[in-house]
């Protein structure tokens, strides 16, 4: 059987750019030329060459819905728009910016579908509005109608998982979390965060004694991380845990701000790892390990997903779900304090 391999090495292109021609990824643009040239060695080879006719979007429309004046908030939600405008640009797509649901719902005839960014809540009635009109779309990092759109999220439980793995590997037995208030997804509203879930759950499989470690915050910001951060020295007076897991940077670096004002010094009081990996994580004092989250990966994949939507019109979604990366830094020691 002749291989993807064998037809790069003849045709004299890498097996990446011959599996995605051969495989008629939407997405994929080269010269004719170079298409005519792989089709040709594919059949003098004997590998059967099925014509392939995707729709590869052109027009999208992106619901930039951010409306938040915590800085490091926006911060991340705008380099995940810078993010999405590289892809975008990379694939030949043009993409088009909305505010809100009802402007992009008026003029939805204009697009083959949409991308959304940005932590605003939409009424149920408002997203069902806009599948009537236009049917295919992705939510990037959140989701909030799984029935009716596509999703692309970092895999934020897992991450947890991770992070709790890494403390316990260290010989840490007393973990705290400080993390955020619940979401609505779909017509329900979940009470607790999914990373704070996540930690309650893992913690009991994993019997990691958490006992009064655990501290939310109605919102995520550096004043909120900062007022948690003070409502930990005042409630354990000391008998701090070996490491708090943080949701988000934001609500760490306020967390240190509490910290260093009341003479407390991570890490040798305690280690903190948080999640997100923004710019302002390596700049802080110390600098915070943190997960990173690759947002060029969830605007690719994002982009991808939509793509087969419109090829396939399928009525099943689909939810994606992207692993993320220890960053280590000065914050989380690398052994059990003694």
């Amino acid at each position: 059987m002749v291989t993807i391999r064998q037809i790069a090495q003849q045709a004299g292109f890498s097996p990446a750019t011959v599996s995605r021609l051969l495989n008629g990824d939407p997405t994929f643009s080269v010269k004719e030329e170079t298409r005519r040239k792989i089709l040709q060695v594919s059949r003098e080879l004997g590998y059967e060459v099925q014509e392939r006719h995707f729709l590869a979007p052109h027009d999208i429309a992106v619901l930039d819905a951010i409306d938040s004046d915590e800085e490091l908030l926006n911060a991340y939600y705008s380099e995940l728009r810078n993010a999405l405008l590289a892809t975008a640009e990379d694939m030949h797509i043009t993409l088009s910016f909305f505010k809100d649901v009802q402007s992009l719902t008026a003029n939805a005839d204009q697009y083959d579908g949409f991308v959304s960014i940005g932590p605003e809540v939409h009424s149920q009635a408002e997203l069902q509005q806009l599948h009537d009109v236009l049917p295919h779309g992705v939510f990037i990092d959140v989701n909030p109608a799984p029935n009716l759109f596509d999703s692309v999220q970092p895999d934020l439980a897992q991450t947890v998982l991770d992070a709790l793995s890494e403390a316990t590997a260290r010989g840490m037995n007393r973990i705290g979390f400080i993390g955020c208030k619940g979401h609505i997804m779909g017509t329900y509203e979940y009470p607790e965060d999914v990373r704070t879930l996540a930690f309650r759950n893992w913690c009991e499989r994993l019997n990691v004694n958490n006992d009064g470690l655990i501290f939310i915050s109605e919102q995520v910001s550096v004043e909120s991380g900062r007022k948690l951060g003070e409502q930990v020295v005042k409630a354990l007076d000391g008998n701090l845990p070996d490491c708090f897991i943080v949701a988000t940077d934001a609500l760490a670096v306020g967390m240190l701000q509490a910290f260093n004002q009341a003479g407390i010094i991570v890490p040798r009081d305690v280690s903190l790892i948080s999640i997100n990996n923004q710019t302002i994580a390596q700049y802080v004092s110390p600098p915070l390990t943190t997960y990173d989250i690759n947002q060029q990966d969830l605007a690719r994949t994002a982009l991808l997903v939509l793509s087969q939507s419109l090829n396939y019109d399928s009525a099943t979604h689909t939810h994606t779900l992207l692993s993320t990366t220890l960053v280590p830094r000065e914050s989380f020691v690398s052994q059990a304090r003694s």
